[in-house]
């Protein structure tokens, strides 16, 4: 999957043009729609996109708030993404009857989709520049707390101004690191069904062995439909869907939401994320990796349980874990250094621009306090916050102190102006924030007390018994005796319960006493406190980048695409293979090779085929194109993103990169580094002869 990789790195596979492929004849860039690659693609592929074809794209390209992408497929509201994508979605439909992510599912009638218990999908309608709006409100000579107060309220204002007048979910978002701003709106969808998924094992074919490696036979696709009013949603621009694929060469598109890179951060900057961030967030993953892989042991019912969260857990150890070898690596240290030392160069020639050399050291003082704030805030907050969603402190595991937080901190920033708040409490987002709190996912009280006491128990080795916060959250209690008792005292696992605390103002909801919404209470002050130095050391390195960025657009032209922030972008590249190791590797795989694979290990898992597949092999045409590589430039988040091609048909899915991708979080190759997707051909292959489901295949090639 995309934000898997392996833990190691081999320096042989990047061998040779890391820095020289980040050129003008390379495919890379994670572009935005209302910035695309113009002149690019026409001096490279003959082929300029017109308006009406990018917002045909943009607008069937949709992004998933359990993190990553998909597209609409049908005027009807079918809607494609990665199986890895809707897992989320699958575990929290499943029970001990019901297992819904391992077997997979296909209603064959819309009464039987089954509806999502708390996801939403935006589809972005529209993009506006709010740049100097939000940079006007910051005024010469104040601090840096004043600052980002003053940034932040603009930019609420800006959001509750845009939601109040289109009623579309409305998010300024930073680009550039601070260096421009702007609005995006979204169309949501709140109402998403369950239509088809294939079995995990076909989906995940091959599993960690294969993983992150190529040739590769997944059929990692979901598909879900959205509904408005309690019918399936007519939507206007979807994706045609071409039965046949791509051919080796041809240029393709990739739509979608990465989620998160690090190519414009300051060497500084990346020092941190390699010395300090990294090994620390890779220790947080290997201890709940061990947790919760012996929970799974125990029971099937609690592999089912846990399988989601242990499959998150294991993509971003080795995520993490890859990228920090890459930013080991002798080579990729000095492509990076030789990048920001010819932008500094330049900076530095042009006298209009010598004083901005000076934000490289304001990015690295306000980084180096940021650091000495970061044990506290990491794991009373979180550091690098998700955009999109919740992501808990590190300390207090589980979803019923997520939703503790979320009320305590409901009541209590309502009380403040708009422009206040904390950005998960502002007027505009307040439909998201309340699919979430309302979520009925079903909640396990023994689970939920084995990651808390995990959680507690780390945040006490970490600052010490003695520390008098640390004294004060256990209660005279052992991690484990506190956790049952938080876990036994709330009642918060009924989302009636959550919605009727929702209402409540701040002295409302501490008469209740919850012992979960009392820890969260407990904590909230040095949250906050932590939260503010954090948020004032962001002010100076947004300013500090702003100025960096404008020097950049000066001197480059705006010629570059910014980092990726998870909103939507255009990708490009062509199908082709590429060398390792001296051997040709083949851009596509086909339906024998996967027999072949499986015949070769014996049908064991995870080589093993499922029945139906078995069954079905004789009446498939085993020369069918399964995934194919092209050099699209592509991250995390990108999971479920359209490949499409010039006449902008769905010929294919992303789902995840080869090994020597993992660099591309911090610097671009297309020397071997690819992008992996399903091909078309294979989903309509699979979905009609294996899966028995024609009137599904029918409604994909539009004969529904």
């Amino acid at each position: 999957m995309l934000n898997r990789v392996h833990t190691h790195f081999p320096c042989a596979l990047l061998l040779l043009g890391i820095a020289l492929n980040a050129s003008a004849f390379a495919d890379e860039g994670m572009w935005l729609f209302n910035a695309p690659p113009l002149k690019q693609l026409k001096e490279k592929y003959q082929f300029e996109p017109s308006p009406q074809w990018l917002e045909h794209l943009q607008k069937a390209s949709v992004r998933f708030n359990s993190g990553g992408s998909g597209s609409l497929v049908s005027p009807n509201g079918l809607v494609i993404t990665n199986h890895h994508v809707g897992a989320d979605t699958l575990q929290k439909m499943g029970s001990a009857e019901h297992n819904y992510l391992r077997d997979g599912l296909y209603a064959k009638t819309q009464g039987d989709e089954i509806k999502s218990t708390d996801l939403e999908l935006n589809v972005l309608i529209s993009i506006e520049d709010v740049t100097a709006r939000v940079a006007s409100a910051v005024k010469p000579g104040m601090t840096s707390d004043q600052a980002s107060t003053a940034r932040n309220a603009a930019i609420a204002a800006i959001e509750k101004e845009s939601k109040d007048k289109t009623g579309l979910r409305s998010d300024v978002v930073t680009l550039y690191q601070g260096g421009a701003y702007h609005l995006y709106r979204y169309k949501r969808y709140d109402d998403v069904r369950l239509v088809f998924a294939p079995e995990q094992q076909m989906a995940f074919f091959g599993g960690d062995p294969d993983n992150f490696e190529y040739p590769r036979y997944d059929l990692d696709i979901c598909l879900f439909r959205v509904y408005e009013n309690g019918q399936p949603a007519k939507i206007e621009h979807f994706l045609k869907f071409n039965p046949n694929g791509p051919t080796d060469g041809e240029l393709i598109f990739v739509s979608g939401s990465p989620g998160k890179t690090d190519r414009q951060l300051t060497l500084a900057e990346m020092a941190d994320m390699r010395d300090r961030y990294l090994p620390y967030v890779l220790n947080m993953f290997y201890r709940r990796e061990v947790l919760e892989s012996a929970y799974s042991a125990r029971s099937f019912e609690n592999a089912r349980r846990a399988r989601e969260d242990l499959f998150g857990d294991q993509n971003n150890r080795k995520r993490y874990d890859g990228y920090l070898a890459g930013l080991l690596d002798p080579q990729i240290s000095s492509a990076l250094e030789a990048r920001e030392g010819k932008l500094r160069d330049a900076i530095g020639r042009d006298a209009k621009f010598k004083s901005t050399v000076s934000a490289y050291d304001r990015i690295k003082r306000a980084q180096a306090e940021l650091a000495k704030n970061a044990p506290v805030y990491n794991y009373l907050e979180q550091e690098r916050p998700v955009t999109v969603g919740y992501r808990g402190p590190r300390a207090f595991a589980g979803n019923l102190f997520k939703y503790a937080r979320l009320l305590l901190r409901a009541a209590d920033e309502r009380a403040k102006p708009n422009g206040e708040r904390i950005p998960t409490f502002r007027d505009s987002a307040r439909e998201s924030l309340e699919l979430e709190l309302f979520s009925d996912e079903p909640i396990y009280d023994d689970y939920e007390i084995l990651r808390l006491t995990d959680s507690l128990t780390d945040f006490a080795s970490a600052f010490g018994a003695d520390n008098p916060l640390v004294k004060k959250v256990l209660a005279g209690k052992s991690p484990h005796a506190r956790a049952v008792e938080l876990v036994s005292g709330t009642k918060l696992k009924d989302a009636f319960v959550r919605k009727d605390l929702y209402g409540k103002d701040a002295a409302a909801l501490q008469a209740v006493h919850d012992l979960m919404i009392d820890l969260a209470r407990m904590i909230d002050a040095p949250a906050r406190e932590a939260r503010k130095i954090f948020n004032a050391q962001d002010e100076i390195k947004k300013q500090a980048y702003a100025d960096i960025a404008k020097a950049r657009f000066a001197i480059e032209a705006a010629s570059g695409y910014p980092d990726a922030t998870f909103t939507l972008r255009l990708s490009y590249g062509a199908v082709r293979g590429y060398e390792q190791d001296g051997k040709q590797i083949p851009a596509f795989t086909d339906f024998a090779g996967l027999y072949q694979r499986a015949a070769e290990h014996d049908n064991k898992a995870p080589f093993d085929l499922p029945q139906r597949w078995i069954d079905a092999k004789a009446n498939l045409n085993l020369g069918t194109k399964f995934d194919f590589v092209s050099d699209a430039d592509i991250i995390g988040g990108n999971s479920g993103s359209p490949v499409v091609n010039k006449a902008n048909e769905f010929v294919g899915i992303i789902f995840d990169g080869n090994i020597q991708s993992l660099v591309l979080d911090c610097i671009y190759t297309d020397t071997q580094a690819r992008a992996v997707s399903v091909d078309s051909a294979a989903i309509i292959e699979a979905v009609r002869k294996v899966y028995d489901a024609s009137a599904l295949a029918a409604e994909l090639e539009g004969k529904k």
